[in-house]
């Protein structure tokens, strides 16, 4: 892929504190256009790279492009074009949520004033806070915050949007509605960076990820292309759960938590042909109800690069 196909771009970034690599010389290329979940454990590096991306932290070594501009020199003519929901959304408690988007827009030295109401309420509206639009920002709860930090981040066109754990405090309906949200300005053509710790949402939401593990980048790519890296497992239907696992041990296969009271599910090596599984079975007369091959799950994927699992739905 080349350079002008990536939004994001980064070669041998690296984030030194006090001798401690938070960031580990990471190669991050998110395609323009898609809809990036940068994956990992809490402390993994997500949020320090993001500040690096958009300027917040300098960099130890290593190159950043963002939109096709080195980074930081082009920070004046890079970041009019990005919106970011970065480490929680500030405002000023003593304002309205709508007093807070009129004066973050005014600070922008490109916004228009004369669409500033028109686009405020639009912006409010698409993150479902036009009914407190009127309340102090100090008096929202935590989920009602991070709305209001999405709609800055939506008060203009953005070719770009970053967001650090944008559905934190949101309740089961506001995740849903920051998906859609999401959705909806990858379908308008803006490349949406989502940095999260939970599964659910970069499955349910993104196009392609980057999983993150103790400062370093230890797989990305389209989820498709992910998924198929993962190790294939055998699913075997039976009564007989102890006969089996004797079988499936005797093959080298080994059998994981993930099995079943109607069966066990176990790692097929590539050496292992299923039919030579069925056929062991048999022979050593253990009763098959069903049995099938598949691809692990993302989420196997995923426990297998970073050595511990990731919160499922929060």
């Amino acid at each position: 892929m080349s350079t002008a196909d990536l939004a994001i771009r980064t070669q041998g970034l690296r984030k030194v504190f006090r001798r401690q690599h938070a960031v580990d010389g990471i190669d991050l290329a998110v395609p323009r256009g898609s809809v990036f979940g940068f994956l990992g454990p809490n402390g993994s590096g997500k949020t320090t790279t993001i500040r690096m991306l958009l300027g917040l932290t300098a960099a130890s070594a290593g190159t950043i492009e963002v939109l096709g501009e080195r980074m930081p020199r082009a920070l004046p003519s890079v970041l009019p074009r990005v919106g970011a929901l970065v480490e929680g959304p500030a405002s000023y408690p003593f304002l309205s949520g709508r007093a807070n988007l009129h004066r973050f827009d005014a600070a922008d030295p490109r916004s228009d004033p004369a669409s500033r109401t028109r686009r405020v309420d639009a912006a409010l509206d698409r993150v479902g806070l036009t009914h407190a639009a009127d309340k102090k920002a100090g008096a929202y709860s935590l989920g009602m915050k991070q709305r209001l930090g999405l709609a800055n981040a939506l008060l203009t066109q953005r070719d770009l949007l970053v967001l650090d754990e944008p559905t934190n405090g949101l309740d089961p309906q506001g995740t849903r509605e920051v998906r859609n949200l999401i959705r909806s300005l990858a379908d308008d053509g803006t490349t949406v960076f989502v940095s999260s710790h939970l599964l659910a949402e970069i499955e349910q939401v993104c196009t392609h990820a980057g999983v993150m593990r103790a400062g370093s980048l230890v797989a990305q790519g389209s989820l498709d292309e992910l998924r198929r890296v993962g190790t294939a497992r055998v699913t075997v239907q039976t009564p007989d759960r102890g006969d089996a696992h004797i079988v499936l041990t005797r093959l080298g296969l080994h059998v994981g938590a993930a099995s079943r009271s109607d069966g066990l599910v176990a790692d097929l090596p590539d050496e292992v042909p299923a039919e030579t599984v069925t056929a062991a079975l048999v022979e050593a007369g253990v009763r098959v109800r069903g049995i099938a091959v598949g691809g692990g799950t993302l989420e196997d994927r995923f426990v297998a690069l970073t050595g511990e699992g990731f919160d499922v739905a929060g």
